[in-house]
């Protein structure tokens, strides 16, 4: 070679070089520099009930992050060991793994080994694709020296124990923890520790689920790298290798309060995207209380036992629970169904005809338009005009069609009589106990008509409670929700519910009301069985109707809806809500209030007790019957001023036994009734119009409407609890 030649050769090997040491000189730069792209690793997101207790999680990568702290260090050096024993001497690439692994694969002549380190490994779970091209490794590579200058070697361990991927949906150590021994990270011991860092390298072929024998053989091969690098003695590795195979159990199932959290993510959809759902670590703080779900849902099993499997393959009778804080609305339980995994649909929002629940919202619209307690109608056969229809004649449910007397509002509510019900629907205006329905927190779509009192409506259990809760809470509105408020992983809060209440019915009429529901509940009223079980004030109404057993009750403290029937509403459940429902509803109560004092039902200022006569529904005088006189509340202004006309001293009684001395009545001690706050004005009495008496009378409720007949025991006797 000319002395020319060698001359441009030098030349040329030192612009080489230059330019080289200027490439790695920017790469350098361009590394120290530029910043690392945002790495956000999923993370589940978390649903806790109203102690903090956790409900639920959803992701499409199960992962809870901790810190090195809360992390055996068996397993931390168990990874280290078998994954990248020079993890804390390299630069992010080991060279020396590299040739190995480059050595042992051209033996092979296949790929057997690979030469990525921790660090690399890291890159490719934050930032990158699974794809195998020369583009992605050097990307590959520029990640791994930017994680080593910006990471501590702890930091780089503990991304990467967090985020690699253990099968069965796990990610991360915890979760595998929890997935494979059923504890912490923090507590496993060196056999579960080993047999965990062995999991990565091939996760489906090294579950100790899916093949036992392949996850303790890889768990030898741990505990002898363990050994080699210095981690743990010979003897603690043998002892450890003989430890036997103790598995936690993979939980499956639909886990806690599953219709509650199905619905809960249903309102979350509205507002978040699915990313956010499941893979943004969202704590979801609920309104659920775990306890009170238990309790539910341990009264319901026992209630609601299996009868059939219909043509789908579900069982029936299904029903639905859901109970709120009648103070604010905040649901503190919901059951949809007798299995969620069997079948998803919530039933605690499907609209069915609730029969007789729905009375007392017309009830209660009466009371504040000046019916009393105390009124009276008579319960006898009577035709009420239908525009354009043929005269609706209803009768009672039972063997008994009519009671042939009169009846005051708070027996016939309480005995569930559906001709006194009507007959009041028809002169107070169906429209007027529609648009209470409405005020107190009916949803749904309503029809007034002539038996619309009767429950032909449809309404949702859920409604149904929050109807019921301005009953327990003095007249105030309440709107159901779930979530308190929900935080970012960060701990920022996104969003915070504040519940408000609208004050919608007369304190004094609900006091009123709720004295005659509590009655529903007593020895001769349609639900004698939850008084039987509660001893605590407690109100509620049952329904029936084809199809349809009902129970919505309430205590100062808890209302709750209970619905049970089949999801094809044309076979009937062969039972009423007295049988069926409320006995559910008693037994939840009694267990989710167990150990707590009972309340009593506040009462208003303008409440007004007197003697009444039940026959003639005004003032008791002595000439009236013992048995036929009762203590009776009423708002101030609405009580009866004239004495009973029934009862007089030549009255057939009175000349029947003229040696029985008359007197008055011994006093009957008044029930304890309802919560509640001030007074306000009552609507004008009602009007004196009477229907008329057509021809031809129908007994079926008017066209269009579906039959839905509530309950009314014979009077003669202790009533039935449908």
């Amino acid at each position: 070679m000319g002395k020319r030649a060698r001359k441009s050769w030098h030349f040329a090997s030192e612009l080489v070089l230059g330019l080289v040491l200027l490439l790695i000189l920017a790469l350098g730069i361009y590394i120290l520099v530029t910043p690392l792209p945002a790495a956000t690793v999923p993370l589940a997101s978390q649903l806790f009930d109203v102690q903090g207790q956790p409900i639920a999680k959803f992701y499409t990568e199960h992962r809870v992050e901790v810190p090195l702290s809360e992390i055996s260090p068996l397993l931390q050096n168990a990874v280290v060991a078998v994954e990248d024993y020079r993890f804390f001497e390299h630069f992010g690439v080991d060279p020396v793994a590299v040739a190995r692994a480059l050595v042992r694969n051209m033996q092979a002549g296949r790929v057997i080994e690979g030469g990525s380190t921790i660090t690399q490994q890291l890159a490719k779970n934050l930032y990158l694709t699974p794809e195998r091209t020369l583009e992605r490794k050097f990307r590959e590579l520029i990640l791994t020296f930017k994680l080593e200058t910006r990471y501590s070697k702890e930091q780089i361990l503990r991304l990467y124990l967090n985020t690699i991927n253990f099968g069965h949906g796990a990610y991360g150590v915890e979760v595998a923890s929890q997935t494979y021994f059923g504890k912490h990270a923090r507590d496993l011991n060196l056999a579960e520790a080993a047999l965990l860092a062995g999991i990565p390298k091939s996760p489906s072929y090294y579950s100790p689920y899916v093949d036992p024998s392949a996850a303790l053989a890889r768990r030898e091969i741990v505990l002898k790298a363990m050994a080699d690098r210095g981690y743990i003695t010979a003897d603690e590795a043998a002892q450890a290798a003989k430890e036997p195979l103790r598995l936690g159990g993979l939980k499956r199932g639909p886990g806690r309060a599953p219709y509650f959290v199905d619905y809960v993510f249903r309102e979350l959809q509205q507002r978040y995207s699915s990313d956010m759902l499941h893979k943004g670590g969202l704590k979801i703080y609920t309104t659920l209380n775990i306890e009170v779900q238990e309790a539910a849902e341990k009264a319901f099993r026992q209630g609601l036992p299996a009868v059939f499997k219909d043509a789908n393959g579900v069982t029936q009778p299904q029903g639905a629970l859901v109970a709120l804080d009648p103070a604010t609305g905040a649901i503190l339980a919901m059951i949809g169904g007798q299995d969620f995994s069997e079948t998803p649909l919530n039933r605690a929002l499907a609209p069915r005809q609730p029969g007789s629940a729905f009375k007392p919202f017309v009830y209660l619209a009466a009371l504040q338009n000046g019916y009393t307690a105390a009124s009276t109608i008579v319960c006898e056969p009577i035709a009420l005009p239908v525009t354009g229809q043929v005269p609706w004649t209803p009768t009672d449910y039972g063997s008994q069609d009519y009671h042939y007397r009169p009846l005051t509002l708070r027996e016939a509510l309480t005995i569930s009589d559906n001709v006194v019900s009507a007959r009041l629907n028809y002169e107070l205006g169906p429209a007027k106990g529609i648009a209470m329905a409405h005020d107190l927190g009916i949803s749904g779509r309503l029809t007034p008509h002539l038996s619309s009192v009767l429950g032909t409506n449809e309404v949702t259990p859920l409604d149904m409670a929050t109807a019921f809760a301005p009953f327990a809470n003095g007249g105030k509105k309440v709107q159901p929700w779930a979530i308190r408020w929900v935080e970012n992983r960060s701990g920022r809060m996104l969003e915070e519910h504040k519940p408000n209440t609208q004050q919608v019915a007369d304190p004094r009429a609900i006091y009123v009301l709720t004295s005659i529901l509590q009655d529903v509940t007593r020895p001769g009223g349609t639900a004698s069985v939850v008084g039987q079980n509660l001893e605590r004030p407690v109100a509620g109404k049952t329904g029936t109707s084809q199809g349809n057993a009902w129970f919505v009750g309430y205590t100062p403290e808890v209302v709750a809806a209970v619905y049970v029937g089949n999801d094809v509403p044309a076979q009937d459940v062969n039972g009423t809500g007295g049988g069926l429902a409320a006995p559910i509803f008693a037994h939840f109560v009694k267990e989710a209030l167990a150990g707590k004092p009972a309340q009593e039902f506040t009462r208003p200022a303008g409440i007004v007790e007197l003697d009444i006569c039940r026959e003639s529904g005004l003032l008791a005088t002595r000439w009236c019957p013992p048995e036929s006189v009762y203590k009776e509340v009423f708002i101030q202004g609405t009580q009866p001023w004239q004495p009973c006309t029934k009862h007089t001293p030549w009255s057939s009684w009175q000349l029947t036994w003229p040696l029985n001395e008359a007197k008055e009545p011994e006093e009957t001690p008044a029930a304890p009734l309802s919560p509640l706050q001030e007074p306000e004005s009552t609507a004008a009495p009602p009007s004196d119009q009477q229907p008329s008496e057509p021809t031809a009378p129908s007994t079926q409720p008017p066209s269009g409407e579906p039959a839905a007949p509530a309950e009314t025991p014979p009077p003669a006797a202790a009533p039935s609890s449908p």
